[in-house]
């Protein structure tokens, strides 16, 4: 018997590097493992350069191309809008996108600064009434440990939350001849470190926790204060040989950030992203205390949960760890039989499929723009407190909508 046909959910990307490619995958291939109410189409992809563009559809998948991300906004065939693009361009498209009707994923942080992220949530609320909903990729909440973690803390495993730390250690920039890309121009990324991937670890933290932060003491740090541009050098974490005649360029963006932070539960955390750790590839780690069990978690170990209980007897008493691949747990019972773990690519798959159920059903998916705009927040007084030796500074959640 032949199976029922979905109603297509017709997608355009704007962007095709790193994240692009991470989508286009989630794209393909979620509706084939996850039963969606809506079938995600690969209709257009745009990108400034022809070439480029057009190599990254084929390879990728996308039936068509644009070299303007407005086009994709003009197409009546086309559904929502996945932004993959840096920072400093969030806004003008997603904006753009929603009030042109255009569903709209867009990769965080939300926006380069609080205003930019302030309007981005009031023009999705305003679409949302009209049935237009928008959502921000913090992929790392469907890593099935992840959330785990927060629905272990929901259902209350771990009493009351009383301490929270978090790290994101990546090296890729340790050495100082690794080229200047858009990720260390402030104009473009908004932040370096702090905002590439601590902004993970503060999404993390909120969400696990269901907590909010309302306070930090910060300190940022920029260890190389230039770095070569030079065409032969450019790429993620490359290397080459820096001489005399090598052009180099400011560095306008931490290199690490490291802050103390107050939750609005009387909890209290400590958080640090640095991508010059050397020998760490991508190790996001969120440990939190209760006052009655703990959990921990290491993105470098992805397929694991650390979980203490407190209330056992002391005999058995001690940090166990949890193999989060049983039909059970979050998102895995879609996948491979228990024991074969994922990977990276899943945390998007599952993004997508979060994202479309609640497209199907008409419902706001999460984390929405408003949620996205607390970590907004916490970026803005991060970086607020380290520009006043450390002072302590609010976050303003109280005026987040």
């Amino acid at each position: 018997m032949p199976t029922e046909q979905k109603p297509a959910l017709r997608v355009g990307m704007v962007g095709y590097a790193f994240m692009g490619a991470a989508h286009s995958h989630a794209w393909r291939n979620a509706h084939r493992f996850f039963d969606l109410p809506l079938t995600p189409e690969l209709t257009a992809i745009a990108g400034r350069n022809r070439s480029a563009v057009d190599h990254a559809a084929q390879k990728m998948g996308w039936a068509s191309t644009e070299t303007d991300w407005r086009a994709l906004i003009e197409r009546d065939d086309i559904d929502l809008i996945d932004i993959c693009t840096p920072g400093n361009t969030h806004a003008e498209i997603a904006i753009a996108a929603l009030q042109a009707g255009k569903h709209v994923l867009c990769e965080k942080p939300l926006a380069n600064s609080v205003p930019e992220a302030q309007e981005m949530t009031e023009v999705a609320a305003e679409a949302a009434r009209n049935g237009v909903f928008a959502m921000c990729g913090y992929s790392y909440r469907r890593t099935p440990a992840l959330a785990l973690a927060q629905r272990m803390v929901a259902e209350g495993r771990l009493g009351t939350i009383r301490q929270v730390r978090a790290q994101y250690l990546q090296d890729w920039l340790s050495d100082e001849n690794a080229p200047l890309t858009w990720r260390m121009d402030k104009t473009k990324s908004g932040s370096g470190a702090l905002g590439d991937i601590g902004a993970h670890s503060i999404d993390a933290a909120q969400f696990v926790t269901g907590l909010n932060i309302t306070g930090v003491s910060a300190l940022l740090e920029t260890f190389t204060k230039e770095r070569p541009v030079s065409g032969e050098l450019v790429g993620l974490g490359g290397h080459g040989e820096v001489t005399a005649d090598t052009e180099m360029g400011p560095v306008t963006v931490d290199d690490a950030a490291l802050f103390t932070a107050r939750f609005d539960g009387g909890a209290i955390g400590i958080f640090e992203a640095t991508r010059t750790a050397l020998g760490r590839k991508n190790a996001n780690r969120l440990e939190v205390n209760g006052t009655l069990g703990s959990v921990a978690f290491d993105f470098e170990d992805m397929n694991f949960l650390q979980y203490y209980d407190g209330t056992d007897t002391e005999d058995v008493r001690g940090f166990h760890r949890i193999m989060v691949t049983e039909p059970v747990h979050p998102y895995v019972g879609n996948w491979w039989p228990a024991g074969h773990g994922l990977g990276y690519e899943h945390g998007f798959t599952h993004q997508v499929v979060d994202l479309v159920n609640a497209l199907g059903n008409k419902t706001q998916p999460t984390p929405s723009f408003s949620e996205a705009l607390r970590v907004q927040r916490v970026l803005a007084a991060v970086e607020k407190s380290a520009a006043n030796n450390s002072q302590w500074t609010t976050t303003n959640q109280e005026e987040t909508p």
